[in-house]
């Protein structure tokens, strides 16, 4: 599935032609012909997703500043491209002050509104995947760092949703790689229990000697290498939620503990004397069916029931192919910040090649697959020789679908300068002059206004090029962006 991008413009010639550059970048527009229905489109409840804005900046009513004030308000990441026919210096520094991501002049070209649209694109993936580490980091993910766009998925988020309005136990079931503890975690952050510890322990890592006494913890001398006291996980996650992952691999005599456990409301350490009570809420997982290891006599069965109050499943990556896209966009973004890489995208041919396999190891081998194409990749784009399971399995004739690149442009787009590789040069001669119309030398700040308003126009807005080209700060540039209007409204007075 394309990106979604939201045109709010009340010109209908308008949103017709930039309706058809956003179809020929290779992107699904939603097309909306006013500032309220923009903020609609982005609020409702059940409001379809949109990756990015073109909005035009002058409409009756609720105008683009008062569109951007409402994304602002709601809370919503989502860039913003602000369009415009009157590209004065206010509307510029406006615009941007009220959280636009870049701004272009009507009319806007093909190339300039597709750079544009990629630019807008890239930057919201790397910071949504910042976001989303520094969330998993701090205990604070919630469901709007799950990137999906599947039907298969909604049902899920919305059971999910609900788990976390109360302390109901759990049990998230699905293939390894599915993304359990992300769901785990999503409830845990949505949740009253939000600002308490988040503890997550793998139980199939733990070696069958120690289960219990790092559930339950253990006092000082109570087995040989017990040369200190130990809380337990049970204690360290008070207030807060206990992940049991891999829920399926504890040893029998474990589940008996762990059972009474959750009956009473307190556990005993392993040497202890005396119950400690503890208030955790219980999210377990497993990538098996418990159902059946009850049958084999592997899981107790009254433990399953505890454990079994609100299953959840997982559709595997192969269910919900839609989302590959979307995925592929976040990791390659966070992989080329965080190897230095200048990688622009992903071919057409690529695309439709890793959307039809399996995936057997779901989110976790994609993700591994591209930080593998971006760390071995020679060129400035991945294509299909870059990622060998694709070239592995071949894909059946007459099923693989149209690719559409990633990122970047459909190899069919001219070719274009991106705006970086632009130098700012003067105006023609004749139109930028040292002397005014009555001989005397122009004022020194004149001039600089001149050139500044020049180098805007050049780069079309993006103020972060024109500071970087001009070797100023970006809060220099506001500054005298902000002194020559203030000088203008001053001369326009008198």
């Amino acid at each position: 599935m394309a990106a979604t991008i939201l045109i709010a413009d009340d010109d209908a010639v308008q949103r017709r032609l930039v309706e058809n550059m956003v179809q020929k970048c290779g992107y699904e527009p939603l097309v909306v012909d006013s500032g309220d229905a923009a903020v609609a489109a982005l609020t409702a409840p059940e409001a379809r997703a949109i990756d990015a804005v073109v909005l035009d900046l002058v409409m009756p009513g609720l105008d683009g500043l008062g569109v951007l004030a409402k994304i602002r308000e709601a809370g919503l990441n989502v860039p913003v491209i602000v369009q415009t026919a009157h590209g004065g210096i206010d509307n510029v520094v406006s615009a941007m002050r009220a959280g636009a991501q870049d701004f272009v002049v009507k009319p806007a070209s093909f190339e300039r509104l597709q750079v544009s649209l990629r630019n807008a694109l890239n930057a919201s993936a790397l910071k949504g995947e910042l976001q989303r580490i520094r969330h998993s980091r701090e205990g604070r993910l919630t469901f709007s760092d799950i990137i999906t766009r599947s039907e298969a998925m909604t049902g899920v988020l919305r059971t999910a949703q609900k788990a976390a309005a109360s302390t109901i136990p759990v049990l998230i079931e699905g293939e390894s790689g599915v993304g359990k503890e992300l769901f785990a975690r999503a409830i845990h952050g949505s949740s009253e229990r939000k600002a308490k510890p988040f503890v997550a322990v793998n139980c199939g890592a733990i070696p069958d000697n120690l289960v219990e006494s790092i559930l339950f913890g253990h006092e000082k001398g109570a087995f040989t290498g017990a040369t200190e006291r130990h809380q337990g996980k049970f204690v360290e996650a008070h207030g807060g939620t206990l992940f049991l992952d891999e829920v399926g691999e504890l040893p029998l005599a474990t589940q008996v503990k762990l059972l009474r456990a959750l009956q009473e409301g307190t556990v005993e350490a392993v040497g202890g004397r005396k119950p400690v009570k503890v208030d955790v809420r219980i999210i377990s997982a497993t990538n098996r069916k418990l159902l059946d290891l009850v049958k084999g006599g592997q899981f107790r069965e009254d433990l399953f029931y505890r454990l079994h109050v609100l299953p959840l499943t997982i559709p595997a990556l192969r269910q919900r192919r839609e989302d590959i896209p979307h995925l592929l966009r976040h990791f390659l973004a966070r992989f080329c910040a965080e190897e230095n890489r200048s990688i622009t995208g992903i071919s057409g041919e690529a695309m439709a090649h890793l959307s039809q396999l399996d995936w057997p190891g779901n989110i976790r081998q994609l993700e591994n697959t591209v930080y593998r194409a971006v760390v071995m990749s020679d060129g400035d784009q991945l294509g299909l020789a870059d990622f060998p399971q694709a070239t592995a399995h071949a894909v059946p004739e007459g099923k693989l679908l149209q690719g559409e690149p990633l990122v970047v442009s459909p190899s069919t787009a001219p070719a274009m300068n991106s705006g970086n590789e632009i130098p700012i040069m003067l105006p023609a001669a004749g139109n930028l002059s040292m002397l005014n119309a009555s001989g005397d030398v122009r004022p020194l700040e004149d001039l600089e206004n001149e050139i500044i308003r020049f180098a805007i126009s050049h780069y079309r807005g993006q103020m972060s090029e024109v500071a970087r080209r001009l070797k100023i700060g970006r809060s220099t540039l506001y500054r005298k962006l902000d002194d020559a209007a203030a000088g203008s409204r001053a001369t326009d007075a008198n």
